[in-house]
């Protein structure tokens, strides 16, 4: 038995070297981009949902950009964004530029903070994506509300500041303090306007989103889906396309296939009128992909812009592929197959 799962290792090593070797003279010496790196991830289990996530929050720059600066901070204990400073750092500091990385010691941890991930099912993959940015989010928040109390101490021992002064700016520390470079990079803002039939008074709702869930039809684009009215847009827009619906006489999920189009380009006409930034343009840099029939079964791929080309991740697997490529991630026309490749978290960028 041995023996032979050291067989099968060494022909995926193999493989994985092959692989990237390929990747690398696909790409070539001179339209390989300076100081970037193509690594796929181990899967330790049905952790695909945990890898393609991943894979396209590294190719959301300003996201990236971040993460990599909290790893030269001083060290705090360990915690999920340490593991991944420590993984997106591994990565970007490889003196290869393709290869395969176990993301092991943050797999490790994920398991550890959340039971929900603590097994060797699949897993959803938004659910990982929003456990993680607001988990980050909570850890940035914590190290701010740590260093306010700090300085706090020398507001005390200063004295004569008098309570309600104190309280004040405390008000105004509170504030900031809900402000993380997570909030920066994702958080746009949601309006909900109601008319009174009476007196015709418009009052209007705003609510804060980190990623926006989307419902799907047939045969529609994501322009058509997007029907909510925006009022701040974020820097970078996740958009869930909602394709597991509940079925109460089943008594379990079944995925929606729908053909949904996502265009390279995207620009949001459906603003309020009081928008801070209407006319935002974005383009696409990742879509997680979900490959099969329901939430708990299936697997999980990343699409990614790098540097003007296109490439397709799938768990230690790399490689290049055309833009028209994408077409086939969009879904099925017809309603009779459940069983597809189909877009599932999309990454707009902002141009600004």
């Amino acid at each position: 038995m041995e023996i032979l799962m050291t067989v099968r290792k060494i022909a995926s090593i193999c493989t994985m070297g092959a692989n990237a070797s390929a990747l690398e003279k696909e790409i070539g010496p001179e339209q390989f981009p300076v100081n970037e790196h193509y690594f796929g991830l181990v899967n330790f289990g049905n952790t695909c949902y945990c890898n393609s996530v991943l894979q396209a929050l590294y190719f959301c720059r300003p996201f990236r950009e971040k993460v990599l600066a909290y790893k030269v901070q001083p060290r705090r204990k360990e915690s999920l964004l340490t593991c991944l400073s420590d993984l997106f750092n591994s990565i970007a500091t490889q003196k290869k530029k393709v290869g395969v990385i176990p993301p092991k010691k943050f797999i490790s941890r994920l398991r550890k903070e959340n039971e929900l991930f603590d097994n060797y099912m699949q897993q959803d993959a938004h659910e990982f994506l929003n456990y993680l940015l607001n988990t980050i989010a909570d850890l940035l928040q914590e190290e701010k509300g740590q260093e306010r109390q700090q300085n706090g101490k020398l507001v005390q021992n200063g004295g004569g500041g008098g309570s309600s002064g104190t309280g004040g700016g405390e008000g105004e520390e509170g504030e900031k303090i809900q402000q993380t470079w997570v909030h920066e990079i994702f958080q746009g803002t949601l309006t909900n306007e109601t008319r009174c039939l009476n007196c015709e008074a418009v009052s209007s709702k705003d609510e804060d989103f980190l990623d926006l869930s989307v419902d799907v039809e047939q045969n529609t684009s994501i322009t058509h889906c997007l029907r909510m009215r925006v009022k701040k847009l974020p820097m970078i827009l996740a958009l869930h396309l909602k394709r597991f619906k509940y079925m109460d006489q089943l008594h379990r999920y079944t995925k929606l296939s729908y053909r949904v189009v996502f265009p390279l380009e995207l620009r949001l006409f459906n603003t309020s009128g009081d928008a801070t930034n209407p006319d935002r343009m974005y383009d696409l840099v990742a879509v997680v992909v979900h490959c099969g029939s329901g939430p708990n079964r299936g697997h999980y791929i990343t699409i990614v812009k790098s540097h003007g080309f296109w490439l397709l991740f799938d768990d230690d697997i790399v490689e290049k592929i055309d833009a028209q490529a994408i077409e086939e991630f969009y879904g099925l026309t017809s309603d009779i197959s459940k069983n597809s490749e189909s877009g599932y978290i999309l990454f707009y960028q902002s141009r600004d």
